[in-house]
Order: structure tokens, then sequence, then C-alpha cells
């Protein structure tokens, strides 16, 4: 026979009211008085329903907040019916009532609480949550249903470590440490959304030995609200590891770059293109025209912004005629160019396509704006254009050379020049995680070798970050923190995957690759407002001398030749 809440709520207090008065006269030994007890009764009912609208509330889903209310409908009562009773005892007999009836009331609920509340699944992994601040203690309610039994709080908050939550002691990293001791728990969970890179490292770096698994909360920007945490935990990874959060990112100028503009961005549906539109679209641009030649990688992010606003045009930048029609249809105020070819040994491969795609597309964009009045052209370059040993870098370079040439038409173009960014379609992550899915040794082609890293949405906002403040004809260099032995991060990617059966096999260098990427050709680099960008010397070259190396360029046999005449820091390695 199911009853309804709001009956047994009412009946509940029907009870306890009736206990507490009896058992408080029995204390002061007074007759029971009935009277009382119904002015008493009355009151409540009228309060709890009218006012509070208690007999509504789920115990079941109750909070601190809902004893408070619980507590002040008990307590609204004994304002009106003071009058009704009198004598020495009165104050002293209301608040032995007063007590009695709170005191139970809410252990009933508490105990009501528990008992819906508490896990009916058996406990068979243990869990450390590393931040007892609001994340952690909504993690640790929400494992009470879970398979998980939390043994631990790790906070670096001296304030409260050595104290306990619920009975879970809350200690420090070294005290964890030396409890644990040999100890291997299933579980860590690292539940600070507002950790900087350098706290995740450090958390990981100091405890992953003493777990089977380390998970993390994603950052305050991604965490969903309208789901629990817990459901939001993701396996640590080599991009939480390395990932760096530029301190001095401002979301204010990027916005006023960007907002109520049309923006133009080629190459929109790769790694670093589909990233600057979603960054574009997140800043309130106007209009997004996203040109690509790729159907597949164009039709994906025009599905995934998906918005009124957004623009596919399926084209190529090496086609100049569409291109001029493009710019003119569309008349935009800044133009991105992320159109490229960038893997190091296929160019090397197809020499002719990677000059012609690379130098003729951003000759032929950069023409396009200018004729057009763009106000901004942003040129997206690499590190692999400063002292080049490879035909991509050297094309790059030549881009570069180009965009500051030409700066001055009432077009101002500015370049940024970055290294490898984590997760793109051509970097080795991606291998190196497919390697292993399929318990493979992880390729590396030198010990030796390291390379600069940064998140693609972290280089893309500095990227625009750039473009805002540049008036023109600047090449923008992005920090990109220490370079990293591509060993170590191979070694690294296999200690987060678990397996003890994979190893690091060295290939050797492959086709124009060299061991150390640079940033800048000398040391003659100028500061900016920001310290995560920089500018790079200038470099003078004729534009019109510029123009008729490149149609030589295209024309002659010997393509690697002229490409040193134009770039003599090209030291060619194809390591064949």
């Amino acid at each position: 026979m199911n009853i309804d809440k709001r009956i047994l709520n009412f009946l509940v207090i029907i009870v306890l009211t009736f206990i507490t008065f009896w058992w408080t006269f029995f204390i002061f030994h007074l007759p029971f008085d009935y009277k009382v007890v119904v002015v008493v009764l009355v009151l409540r009912m009228i309060s709890s329903t009218l006012i509070f609208k208690d007999f509504s509330l789920s115990w079941s889903k109750a909070t601190q907040k809902t004893f408070i209310i619980k507590s002040v409908v008990y307590i609204v009562p004994f304002l009106f019916y003071m009058p009704y009773y009198h004598g020495e005892v009165r104050f002293a007999f209301l608040a032995s009532e007063l007590f009695l009836y709170l005191f139970s009331i809410n252990f009933m609920m508490y105990l009501y609480y528990y008992y819906i509340n508490r896990s009916r699944v058996e406990k068979t992994k243990n869990v450390v949550i590393f931040g007892a601040g609001k994340a952690g203690l909504k993690l640790e309610e929400e494992f009470r249903n879970s398979e998980y039994k939390v043994k631990y709080f790790i906070d670096d908050d001296e304030v409260i470590q050595g104290r306990s939550i619920d009975a879970i002691h809350i200690l420090s990293l070294e005290s964890f440490k030396n409890r644990v001791k040999n100890k291997r728990y299933d579980l860590l969970v690292i539940a600070i959304p507002s950790a900087s890179n350098e706290q995740v490292k450090n958390a990981y770096n100091n405890l992953h030995k003493y777990f089977k698994e380390v998970q993390v909360l994603p950052s305050l920007e991604h965490i969903l609200r309208d789901k629990n945490f817990s459901t939001q935990l993701k396996d640590i990874s080599v991009e939480d590891l390395l990932a760096r959060h530029p301190k001095d990112l401002d979301k204010e100028k990027i916005s006023e770059f960007i907002k109520n503009k049309t923006i133009l961005v080629t190459g929109a549906g790769g790694s670093i293109g589909s990233e600057i539109c979603r960054q574009c679209q997140k800043f309130g641009a106007k209009k997004l025209i996203l040109l690509d030649h790729s159907e597949y990688n164009l039709y994906a992010i025009e599905q995934e912004l998906n918005n009124s606003n957004v623009i596919p045009v399926m084209q190529s930048v090496v086609d100049a005629d569409a291109l001029d029609i493009t710019f003119k249809t569309h008349n935009p105020d800044i133009v991105i160019h992320a159109a490229a070819y960038k893997h190091v040994p296929l160019v090397e491969h197809n020499i002719k396509e990677g000059i012609v795609n690379n130098i003729i597309g951003t000759k032929n964009t950069i023409d396009a704006a200018i004729k057009h009045k763009v106000d901004k052209f942003v040129l997206i370059s690499t590190d692999k254009a400063v002292r080049p040993t490879n035909v991509m870098g050297t094309t790059k370079r030549i881009c570069e050379l180009y965009a500051q040439n030409s700066n001055g038409n009432g077009t101002d173009i500015v370049a940024v020049r970055f290294g490898n960014v984590l997760g793109s379609s051509g970097s080795v992550i991606p291998k190196f995680k497919k390697q292993i899915a399929e318990g493979k040794n992880i390729t590396v082609t030198h010990p030796d070798i390291t390379r600069y890293f940064m998140l693609i949405p972290e280089a893309c906002e500095l990227v625009l970050q750039a473009g805002a403040i540049g008036s023109g004809g600047e090449i923008f260099i992005l920090d990109m923190g220490e370079p990293i032995k591509i060993a170590a991060l191979a070694k690294k990617m296999i200690e987060l995957s678990g397996r003890d059966d994979i190893d690091i096999e060295f290939t050797g260098l492959r086709p124009g690759e060299k061991l150390y990427e640079e940033l800048l050709i000398d040391d003659t680099d100028c500061k900016t407002d920001y310290e995560s960008i920089t500018v790079a010397k200038p470099t003078s070259y004729d534009k019109v001398k510029l123009n008729e190396d490149i149609i030589e360029l295209l024309k002659t046999d010997d393509k690697l030749s002229k490409l040193k005449e134009i770039v003599p820091e090209f030291k060619h390695n194809n390591n064949l």
C-alpha cells in the first residue's frame, strides 16, 4: 500500500509533536495540557503548509538548506503559543520541547536520507581524491553509489590537512606517501578543475606509482554543469601533462579583434584551421567563411559549427581566379591563412606540389587580400621555417618573406610562427596512441630528437592575440616553453597506457627531418606587451625580385638549388 509522502510527512509531524510534548511535560512533572498541544499542532500545520510548503520537501534529497527550513518551520509556532503557557518554567519548558522536537525531526530526516542514499553496490575498488574542494566533495558523494570506496582525500591546503570529511582523512602529499608505503590503490582522481598544468603534472609525478589508474576532472571551462562529475572523468593523457596555459592570454583583446567581423579561414577543416574557426565563433565573429579543398574536412567543421553565419567554400588556394570571386563575394575583414602542406617527408617526396600549394597558395591569398582591401591578414607559419633542412620548412620561410614584404598596401600582414601542436593530424601523438592500441612497439626516429609542443586551442588563441596586436610586417613567435625529447614523450605514453609489453624502437631520421627545431634565426627578437609572444627581426626582400624568383622556381627543374638561392640558410638534409 503506497501512502502519499505528503500525508506521511503530516502524520510524522503530528506524532512527533505529541511525543515530544508529552516527554517534556513528563520531565518537568507537569500535567499534560492537551489544549496547548492542539494549538501548537495547528500552528505548525499552518506554517508548514502555507508559509514553507514543507510537505512537498523531499527527504531523500535533503540538504543542509532543507534541515534549516525544517527547523524554522518548527520554531515559528513558539512565537505564537508562548502566551498560552504561564509559569516559572515557561522558557525552560519551551527550550526543552524545542530541542527534543528539532532533534527528533532532524534525526529522522538524516536517518531516512542515509537509508535512501546508502550504497547498494559492493565496494570492490579503492579511490583516492586529490583535492578536497567542492569538486572533490561532489565526487565523493557520487562515488557512494558506485563500486569505489574513497579511502583518502589529498590536498595541499595546510589549513585542512589532518582533518576529515565523513570519516575520510585529508592528507598532505607527504603524509599520504608515508601512510601507504608499498600499497597500490585502484584509482587516483585529480579533482581540481581550476588546477594549472603544473599542479596536475606535479600530482601525477608524485602519486601515479601508487595507483593502477589515474583520472582527471576537466577544467572549469569544459565541465558540463548538467552532468555528474564522475561521468566526466577521463584518463589522464600526455596532453594533460604537456599542456601549457599562457598566463597572459588577453581574451578581451581577442574579442575586440574578432567580434562582429567577417573572417575568412583557409584550410578551415585542418587541425589548426578548424580550431581557429571554433575560436572565431566563440569570440563573436559576424560571419565565418570556411575555405578548404577537402570535401570531408570542410563538411565536418561546417556541421560542427552549425550556424547560419558559417559559409563553407570548397576551393583550393592555388586557384587564384576562384579566390578572387570568393573575396569579392564575401568581402572579409580578416583573413587567417592556415592552408598548407605540413608533413615533412611527404613534401620531400612531392617537392613541386609542396611549392605550389604552400608558396603559390599563400601568394594568391595575400594578393587577393590586398586587392580587396582586407584589414588584416594572418599567416600561420612554423618553427621549421627557421634554418630549414627540408622543403616544407623552406616553402614556409618563403611564405614569411612574401608576407613581410607585401605589407603596407592597405592590408596589415603578419605571420605567426610556432612549433608542433598536440594531437594534430600529422603529429606523433596520434601515431603513438595507435601503435600502443595495436600492441606494437613505438617507433621514434632518433634518441635525441626534440620538438616544441603546445595544445591546439592554446596555440590558436595566441595566434588570434598576435593578429590583434600586429600592425603589419611582423613575424610573431609563440612561447613554446622547453623542447621535449620525443623518446621521453614515447616513454611517458607507454607509462600512461599501463602496458609493460611495449618498447621504443629507433628507426633513423626521415627525409628532411632534423634533430632540433628553432623558433628564431638569431637572438634579435623584440618583446611585446605579452611574455608569450615575441617578434622576430624583419627580413627585407624586394617583392619584384621575389615574384620573379617564385616564377623561376616553378619553371626550373632544379628546384632545390632555386630554393637555396631564395633562402640561403636552407641546408637540405634528405636523409636518403
